[in-house]
């Protein structure tokens, strides 16, 4: 019989904290399936959740200590790392020395390195990648709650009768939270679905209304909600006159700003009667919660678009209550964890703040230590900033990948280029920050390394470890604590497991708390290492009142101000920094996809995932593409005032007109020139200090190279001759997307010199039409293909990948290729739709047109497309409706 074993853990990619139940074979065979158990995903996995398995492989990992290139010890590498940062602290201070962290971290790991930099180099400048996605929405329930509280928890969704989903496209961001909301409005079609997005995303499949307002109103909107609850006198006057204060200033600023829905509906460019049907939904449904995300976060005024929401919930007393409550969800796994411990630069552990002489005092006894940062430190953008002015001398990057995440990415390449010393621990060895380390750290992945996150509901869960450590790879927190042990701090960092590790963390929590505090869970804090082992998912606060957490906050109408009042925020809406001009007309909108995560450096290595969006692109409104001379398919390149790009064009009404929709994924090693981030404003928030990822301005002109071409080979390739390229892992096969500004005069010989003579060639040249397709087969395996043309409307890659799967390629399968079009024994499935079961768009509408499906759940039959994460579901049903249309 062959041996299994069985491990709960949890997703790895976005901020819902889904449950993975990973098995590993006898063989070392890895197959993933939802935790049916896990309340967050009861089963549930996304495609990329789905897809797990096929991202654990050890191709490009770095698994081996390196210093200045040279693989070397961990006693080399760790003393590097520590003579390196002392040196620095000795000579320019401690404020010479950062630490660059990430949601990818544990929270175990996040607090050792917080620790570490706070509380015994004595400096602050430790920021995390999380400041990029979600420190309005802190900075916003700080303002309002006294306390970075989420108030909601995902049953809220379930429960709410209106659900106002605001800058985010959850149906690809968030699926499995999406498909809960999808599910309730199913079982109740009372259920109302407002999507407020500049985009017609996928998410608005579901909407009963969707309101395409300008990019960066939201305030305005809002204010003027909270004018209309007002007017209505559908105010929860008994909740604001006891339980808050602050109305009065926050109301006359939204009169000023939006005194009619007119108004609203004129500074927003929406329909009187769009802003008139969203305010009376909103005024006249009581559960109501508002679900918001980037689109909200990611502004020079995310802070008070953040605000403004809340106020809307506090006016109406919509807290705290059953399906009710101001909802940010989170981007990253474990974003929420390094809120916990206070990896924010102005923030200490467990929610407690810097510039508050109580905590500082409260936390350097309990660290024992008289050397704590007071004030704080640098914010993501200006930490790069630092670097590159020689401010900051020494920086520690861990598990992120700032050269391609962070705005204005070209000047942050070069300020790392110039830094005296960069110290990065990494898993994957092909990252742009790891190729401008001087100290090279191998550390775990995910399925290896163990300890807990905590998604967007506050649930903290246990990530478990089912692969054994591979190469010299170590656990974050053991790396952070053998080096501050080598710097002198071993009394304090003297862990032996991440269980030890989280017991202290949930003793501070709740060190000298009483109820001060909202980050509590010191009913944990003498769990034993086996109760560790066994911790069943549970929400903060977990105190001795609350042994089994809290479902939701606030239902005490207590919060954690001064008074013990929520505050309502007078809000003055504030325009995006930079406006639109006639030289860069059109606004950036940067984002996700549905099938890709962060930089790829994971998701990348699934062929299933690579087959829905292959490419950097560029949305467009067909207006707006007509204007700037764009063919649907083509290559475009966009510039802004900090860099530039090349892209592959989607004219699409979904898009509004005026702003452009790129996706933030590609890096140096998947595309020659893929970083949008290049291109972003570094402008933040200066209450948060997010960036402003959501509006640039730019301009856009099509990319024209005399050729065009692709090519598919069973071994990696590095393309040369091609200013534009896309390496796009496949089944079986590499594929690379090719254009170049150079005419090739001998395609033959020009792709033997890409994919070597050796081997039979399947050739076709036209030279005039400047046309070339060939085949390279290997032992009667197809082993390479290539096309090449003047034009980009090259033939379907979809089938000719197809080939690659055959065990000898037939006669008809020859002529196929080199005729450019499928035989009859070849069909094309078409461009990938759903990533979980393979299911291409020709073999949707094949079964649509011969009638035997006619609905996404006949599909579903038929096919199993959407049955899984369901995130293709709003493709479907667009596939229905133009063929039945």
């Amino acid at each position: 019989m062959t041996k299994t074993t069985t491990s709960l853990t949890t997703c790895p990619y976005c901020g819902v904290g889904c449950g993975v139940q990973a098995t590993r074979e006898e063989d070392g065979t890895i197959s993933i399936k939802g935790d049916k158990s896990h309340p967050a995903n009861f089963g549930r996995l996304c495609s990329k959740g789905s897809a797990l398995a096929d991202t654990i492989g050890l191709e490009n990992r770095l698994l081996h200590p390196q210093v200045n290139g040279k693989q070397t010890s961990w006693d080399t590498a760790l003393d590097a790392v520590s003579d390196g940062l002392k040196q620095v602290i000795e000579k320019h201070g401690p404020d010479a020395v950062a630490f660059y962290v990430s949601g990818q971290l544990l929270t175990e790991d996040y607090y050792v390195a917080n620790k570490l930099m706070k509380g015994f180099i004595g400096s602050a400048n430790i920021d995390t990648n999380s400041r990029l996605c979600m420190s309005s929405a802190v900075a916003g329930y700080k303002r309002a709650f006294g306390s970075d509280s989420v108030p909601c928890n995902y049953e809220d969704l379930e429960q709410a009768d209106l659900i106002v989903i605001v800058g985010s496209n959850a149906a690809w961001c968030h699926p499995i939270v999406y498909q809960k909301i999808v599910k309730a409005k199913q079982q109740r079609p009372t259920l109302k679905v407002v999507v407020i997005d500049p985009r017609k995303t996928a998410t608005c499949d579901i909407a009963d209304l969707h309101l395409p307002l300008k990019p960066g109103t939201d305030a305005t909107l809002f204010n003027g909600l909270l004018h209309y609850i007002k007017q209505q006198n559908t105010m929860d006057w008994e909740f604001v006159n006891q339980h808050t204060e602050g109305f009065a200033k926050a109301l006359i600023s939204a009169e000023k700003s939006a005194t009619d829905i007119t108004q609203v509906a004129q500074i927003c460019e929406l329909s009187d009667q769009d802003v008139s049907n969203f305010f009376q939904l909103f005024a006249n449904i009581e559960k109501v919660v508002t679900l918001y995300s980037q689109g909200v976060n990611q502004s020079s005024s995310g802070t008070d678009k953040s605000n403004s929401i809340i106020n809307c919930h506090l006016a109406s007393g919509r807290i705290g209550k059953p399906g009710m409550g101001p909802f940010s969800i989170t981007g990253q796994p474990n974003a929420m964890g390094g809120r916990e411990v206070g990896a924010l630069s102005n923030q200490l552990a467990a929610h407690m703040e810097l510039d508050n002489p109580l905590h500082h005092n409260l936390v350097s006894r309990f660290w024992q230590t008289d050397n704590l940062a007071s004030t704080a430190g640098a914010q993501a953008v200006d930490m790069f900033e630092d670097i590159a002015n020689g401010k900051i001398k020494a920086i520690w990057v861990i598990a992120t990948n700032p050269v391609v995440t962070l705005p204005n990415a070209d000047k942050v390449r070069r300020a790392i280029e110039t830094c005296d010393l960069v110290i990065v621990s990494e898993c994957e060895l092909n990252t742009g920050t790891v190729a401008r380390a001087d100290i090279l750290l191998p550390a775990l992945a995910w399925g290896e390394k163990c300890g807990t996150v905590t998604n967007s509901e506050r649930r903290i869960s246990h990530q478990r470890n089912f692969l054994p450590h591979p190469g010299e790879a170590e656990e974050d927190w053991w790396i952070l604590s053998q080096v501050a042990n080598r710097m002198g701090y071993g009394h304090a960092f003297s862990y032996q497991s991440s269980a030890e590790i989280f017991r202290e963390h949930a003793n501070l929590s709740g060190f000298e708390n009483n109820g001060k505090r909202d980050f509590d869970i010191s009913q944990l804090a003498n769990i034993s290492d086996k109760q560790y082992d066994e911790l069943i998912p549970i929400q903060w606060p977990v105190t001795a009142g609350r042994p089994k957490g809290t479902e939701r906050l606030f239902e005490d109408k207590h919060f954690f101000t001064s008074t013990g009042k929520a505050q309502f925020i007078a809000i003055t809406p504030r325009p995006p920094v930079n406006a639109t001009s006639a030289e860069y007309p059109l606004i950036l909108n940067t984002g996700r996809v549905r099938d890709q995560w962060h930089t790829m450096t994971r998701t990348a290595r699934s062929s299933r995932l690579n087959a829905h969006i292959s490419e950097p692109i560029v949305q467009i409104h067909p207006i707006d593409a007509d204007n700037c001379q764009l063919t649907n398919g083509g290559l475009a390149r966009l510039d802004s005032q900090r860099g530039n790009m090349l892209a592959r064009i989607v004219i699409t009404e979904e898009q509004r007109i005026g702003s452009v929709f790129v996706p933030m994924h590609w890096n140096d090693f998947l595309a020659s020139k893929g970083r949008v981030n290049a291109l972003v404003n570094p402008v933040v928030d200066p209450i948060s200090g997010q960036p402003e990822s959501k509006h640039t301005p730019i301009k856009v002109k099509p990319y024209q190279p005399v050729w065009y071409g692709f090519m598919f080979s069973r071994t990696p390739l590095i393309p040369t001759d091609s200013e534009y390229w896309v390496k796009i892992k496949g089944n079986q096969f590499w594929r690379y997307e090719l254009a170049g500004e150079a005419l090739i005069d001998d395609p033959s010989r020009w792709a033997k010199n890409q994919l070597g003579e050796e081997g039979e060639w399947l050739e076709f040249s036209d030279q005039g039409a400047q046309r070339y397709r060939a085949g390279k087969i290997v032992d009667n395996k197809l082993n390479c293909i290539v096309f090449i043309a003047s034009e980009h409307d090259l033939p379907a890659r979809s089938w000719l990948s197809q080939l690659f799967s055959e065990q000898t390629l037939s006669d008809e399968m020859r002529m196929s290729l080199l005729a450019g079009k499928p035989g009859a024994g070849l069909p094309d499935i078409g461009p990938m739709v759903c990533a979980c079961f393979g299911i291409g768009e020709n073999t949707i509408k094949d079964a649509v047109e011969c009638g035997s499906a006619k609905t996404v759940e006949e599909i579903g039959v038929l096919l199993k497309a959407g049955t899984n994460c369901g995130s293709c579901i709003p493709e479907l049903k667009n596939l229905i409706s133009s063929k039945s249309g």
